[in-house]
């Protein structure tokens, strides 16, 4: 019988909102029992800093640099997981002993898979000395040396899920975040997959350098505002969407520029729009129109996302709250899962989701003693 890992998933995504954790037991395969879930997060000075990382890693020529804000960025993100997961652990009352693994994503400051480069800062080793149980980390990169995009690392979890559920196949799941990306799970083949566009990363960065917030909250701001169909249609004209798959994105890849001429109403509900319209311009790509759309990440608990997709979609969309899932969980589920097939050496990555030449695992295991 396979062995169960007890193990933790911690996330920190592209919108730079905090960290997620989630609590999963799993062979790897097919066995998923849920815990517990927690999300924690950035104080303004902890997003404004990762911003400021972000930006110094533009200049970046390999991956191993820490230059400028990135540094500081670096040790604030390990710092800050200790933190979370050490109150988690109290929290839920489980003995760091019994969690067998920490899957650790870190926080992406670059993706630029045209020049073979993707960075995600958190010191693994450090926060498995520090709480004291084995992290298993940087689950990109062997995914990169062997040809791959490096991204999307969700589809092989999506996968699982849509085959312990039951549900009716095929199935289309669409993770919005900082980056949108979706995955295509079929009987009987490896999931299809792709990052789908830019998420919820341009409608924040509108509100924040328009308003202050960091998010349009319950879609407020775009729900009162209309469409510019020049500007939606300005933006659909980037190359990306005639691009094939596998493929991915950085979360600086498209510009706001088309609506910078609009009010705060009209721009974010044009990039709402552009959100979904990327998203579904990635259905010509499927060996299939899917039966249903299921949206999980940020942008599932976003209205306007939600109606812009629902109105425009061949399929029924639905939320992943819908199936009993927990669509601010999943990601973070999602790194428990692919630790515990990185230290089993099961494959992370295929051709279809990255591009990569074979299936392929990956990851680095900091050990805890």
């Amino acid at each position: 019988m396979p062995k169960i890992f007890r193990a933790i998933g911690a996330m920190t995504g592209t919108s730079m909102d905090g960290v997620d954790l989630a609590f999963l037991e799993t062979d790897g395969r097919q066995t998923l029992r849920f815990g517990p879930t927690a999300s924690y997060p950035f104080s303004d000075e902890d997003r404004a800093l990762l911003r400021s990382a972000v930006d110094a890693a533009k200049y970046l020529a390999r991956r191993e640099d820490r230059p400028g804000p990135l540094a500081a960025a670096e040790e604030l993100i390990t710092r800050r997981h200790v933190d979370v997961i050490r109150d988690f652990l109290a929290r839920e009352r489980i003995d760091a002993a019994a969690v067998d693994l920490v899957g650790f994503h870190g926080q992406t400051v670059l993706h630029r898979p045209d020049r073979g480069l993707t960075v995600q800062i958190g010191d693994g080793a450090a926060l498995a000395r520090t709480v004291g149980i084995d992290v298993a980390y940087d689950l990109r990169a062997a995914d990169m040396a062997a040809g791959g995009q490096g991204a999307p690392l969700v589809p092989v979890f999506h996968r699982a899920l849509a085959e312990a559920s039951g549900a009716v196949l095929p199935l289309l799941f669409v993770n919005i975040g900082g980056v949108a990306n979706m995955t295509f799970v079929s009987p009987e083949r490896d999931p299809i997959a792709c990052d789908a566009g830019p998420g919820n990363a341009l409608l924040d960065d509108l509100m924040l350098a328009r308003t202050g917030a960091v998010m349009d909250a319950g879609g407020a701001c775009a729900l009162s505002g209309t469409v510019d169909e020049a500007a939606l249609a300005s933006l659909m004209s980037h190359s990306y969407f005639s691009q094939s798959l596998p493929k991915s994105l950085d979360r600086n890849a498209f510009s706001s520029d088309p609506v910078s001429a609009l009010s705060n109403a009209d721009a974010a509900a044009t990039l709402v729009a552009f959100t979904a319209c990327a998203i579904l311009a990635h259905l010509r790509f499927l060996p299939e129109t899917p039966r249903m759309i299921v949206l999980c990440g940020g942008g599932a608990r976003n209205p306007a996302i939600v109606r812009a997709l629902a109105e425009r979609a061949p399929s029924p969309v639905r939320r992943a709250e819908d199936f009993g899932w927990d669509s601010q969980a999943i990601e973070a589920q999602a790194f428990a899962f692919l630790a515990v097939r990185s230290v089993k050496g099961l494959p992370l990555t295929f051709p279809t989701t990255t591009g990569v030449r074979e299936p392929t695992s990956g990851g680095a295991l900091a050990w805890a003693g």
